[in-house]
């Protein structure tokens, strides 16, 4: 007698791992973030692995974690803890907007496109800066209170942008501090030197970049000289160069810049405001 086997393919359902949503102060973190802004928190106790929409999040032995919002960040975020018995825990996060300077010129058209003798020179200035930025390290400067590199004038606001007849030119990166030539540039947060860009790049200058871990980093521009080398630990308030105008610059002054994973984010709201000189 023949036999005739039949293949019945079998549907495996796996179960979802419970998902609990909580407040976003059960992250250690308030209601109160905005674009530009940066954040401590603490995860729950027992989290494996820690999200910011899909993104990894580092987290500290002490459960500690940094997170950062973009100049463009979207009005909500969703933070993911994964705990070791496999259960999640998110908080639904409300980013306010940030306040930029917008000015409008309908009458001025952009730069032109720039040559490719320097478009060529500009693509491995670049390479060095996303590597540098991307090197990472075990620093712990992302739980200090940072403090100003230089203090003076703030001539140039993060954020501020300008519209050419329409169309958006690149908004600013950084904050700018007026200062004279060769007045002290200090670390404004224990880091580790992952670049020191001598001799200048085409619009940076003297480019100094410290990773003060969890991903945040600094870059200073413009500078007249940089006094720290590459994979040199530094310390909050550490001599770490001089005010300059290397670069393209129209007066001396520091351009601080400062980015978490990727997003650029605003060093007056890490820093607080000016101090008096």
């Amino acid at each position: 007698m023949r036999r005739i086997a039949f293949l019945v393919p079998l549907l495996a359902v796996a179960a979802a791992a419970p998902q609990q949503a909580i407040s976003p102060s059960r992250f250690g973190l308030s209601d109160g973030l905005r674009q530009g802004a940066l954040a401590l928190g603490t995860a729950p106790a027992g989290t494996t692995r820690l999200t910011l929409d899909d993104a990894p999040v580092a987290v500290a032995a002490d459960g500690r974690f940094v997170i950062a919002f973009d100049r463009d960040a979207k009005p909500q975020a969703l933070l993911t803890a994964t705990l070791a018995d496999g259960t999640t825990q998110t908080a639904t996060l409300s980013i306010a907007p940030g306040d930029w300077r917008i000015e409008r010129l309908p009458t001025l058209r952009k730069i032109p496109v720039p040559s490719a003798e320097f478009a060529a020179k500009r693509s491995g200035e670049l390479a060095q800066i996303v590597a540098a930025r991307a090197t990472g390290s075990d620093a712990d400067g992302w739980r200090q209170r940072f403090v100003w590199p230089a203090r003076g004038r703030i001539s140039g606001l993060f954020g501020a942008q300008r519209i050419y007849a329409g169309e958006p030119g690149s908004y600013h990166g950084g904050v700018d501090v007026a200062k004279p030539e060769g007045a002290e540039v200090v670390a404004p947060a224990d880091g580790v030197v992952t670049l020191a860009a001598d001799p200048p790049f085409t619009l940076e200058g003297r480019l100094l970049i410290l990773d003060h871990g969890h991903g945040v980093t600094s870059a200073f521009l413009h500078l007249s000289r940089i006094d720290v080398r590459v994979g040199e630990r530094v310390r909050q308030g550490q001599p770490i160069g001089l005010v300059g105008r290397t670069g393209r610059a129209t007066g001396p002054h520091l351009h601080w810049a400062m980015t978490w994973n990727g997003a650029r984010i605003d060093p007056l709201l890490v820093a607080g405001a000016m101090p008096a000189s």
